[in-house]
């Protein structure tokens, strides 16, 4: 293994990190700012508002997208594996 193919190997494992996380993400960035426009409109300022839907919404998309991420981790891993035995 050379300094190319670890470059390549940090490269694929940061994308597939970007990958896993983004979904959950975003989706609760979206959640939180739909609910800091409501407290905004409204003048309500409580703490547990913005807190609990935003991890019910993270928790239901991890949920939803569990076999995607499995599935991007598995081919992730099969890939290295092969790098590893091809030498």
């Amino acid at each position: 293994m050379n300094a190319t193919d670890a470059m390549t190997i940090a490269r694929e494992a940061i994308i597939v990190t970007l990958k896993l996380g983004a979904p959950a993400m975003i989706l609760g960035l979206i959640v939180g700012l739909l609910i800091s426009f409501f407290q905004a409109l409204t003048q309500i300022q409580e703490m547990t508002l913005t807190f609990v839907p935003k991890m019910l919404v993270i928790l239901l998309s991890l949920l939803l997208f569990l076999p995607f991420m499995l599935q991007t981790l598995i081919s992730f891993t099969q890939g290295l594996m092969e790098r590893v035995i091809s030498g």
